[in-house]
């Protein structure tokens, strides 16, 4: 009997290389990978669609798709971490502040739901004080999961008008996941050594994306969820060996993040499983209840497949 073929979509990167090259590949599975030019497509397209049988997808995208019943399930791997301190712009010249925001309209790129800024949002909180219920969250675009009905505080920005545009000129106190521009700053000054900083004293070490595969999948074959997540891990492990070697010669502003994460730490910067990353899943879970993305909190081992709760790399 020949190997199961599965529709995958997953960016290249140093992580995933080995996986799209075919140098490695799960036991027993092969993966069909499909090139989405604007990766973003492909979440919208898996849960309206369930277009493919494996695809990365935004974390927080996951949480809202699993609290409406979508028939995928993740794996813990986690292709995609960074800081977000640095993700909120504000217009040059208005010498807005974390703690001005009270009271103002902010905008966010594409939809409340947005990974990145519900992290941004969980820091302003956290980090600055920030009542979260008293800003006005203004929207460039809507959500991937139709269904999902955002807080009273959320709105649409108006027709015809450009949210960069707007922070640039005052309209808006602020942006998170805008574009930067000339005419923008980042609100949280020194943003990268903050983040940084909260990755020295908190561990905070978000994470954006993960691996979802479609349920109908995991029911008929037992064994897929640890075979991908196996294949995944040995892909980033190559990755991790190879930067730690210094064996990148042209590396890019990611790879150079997870190198200064790994001096930082002096661990893995991109591990796989639940049981390290328990911290980081627990406080986007949070951070979701608390922004009105999730009516309730979940429990890790009920968001990610069971073949895979025991499962680090």
């Amino acid at each position: 009997m020949g190997q199961l073929i599965l529709t995958a979509v997953t960016r290249t990167q140093g992580a995933t290389e080995a996986l799209k090259k075919g140098i490695v590949a799960p036991d027993g599975y092969s993966l069909a990978f499909e090139e989405v030019p604007v990766l973003i497509g492909a979440f919208r397209r898996m849960v309206r669609e369930l277009a493919y049988d494996v695809t990365e997808m935004a974390f927080t995208t996951y949480l809202v798709a699993k609290a409406h019943g979508k028939p995928f399930t993740a794996l813990p791997v986690f292709l995609v971490r960074g800081f977000h301190h640095g993700a909120i712009q504000r217009g040059a010249a208005t010498g807005i502040t974390p703690a001005d925001l009270a009271g103002q309209r902010v905008g966010v790129n594409r939809g409340y739901t947005v990974t990145t800024g519900v992290w941004a949002r969980g820091i302003l909180a956290d980090e600055y004080g920030v009542d979260l219920s008293r800003v006005t969250w203004v929207l460039s675009g809507d959500e991937h999961v139709a269904e999902y009905v955002p807080p009273p505080n959320v709105v649409s920005a108006p027709a015809g008008k450009d949210v960069p545009a707007m922070v640039a000129a005052g309209e808006l106190a602020a942006g998170i996941g805008i574009p930067p521009g000339p005419a923008l700053t980042p609100l949280i000054p020194n943003a990268e050594e903050a983040g940084y900083l909260a990755l020295r004293e908190r561990g905070c070490y978000p994470i954006n994306h993960l691996v979802v595969v479609r349920d109908e999948l995991l029911a008929r074959h037992p064994d897929l969820a640890a075979s991908v997540f196996q294949a995944y891990a040995e892909a980033k492990r190559r990755y991790v060996t190879a930067l730690a070697d210094g064996a990148i010669t042209e590396p890019g502003p990611t790879d150079r993040m997870y190198k200064r994460v790994a001096e930082v730490t002096g661990q893995d910067p991109m591990p796989y499983g639940i049981a390290p990353n328990q911290a980081m899943i627990d406080q986007l879970i949070r951070y979701a209840v608390d922004q009105g993305i999730l009516g309730e909190p979940v429990a890790a081992k009920e968001i990610f497949a069971a073949g895979t709760h025991d499962l680090i790399a």
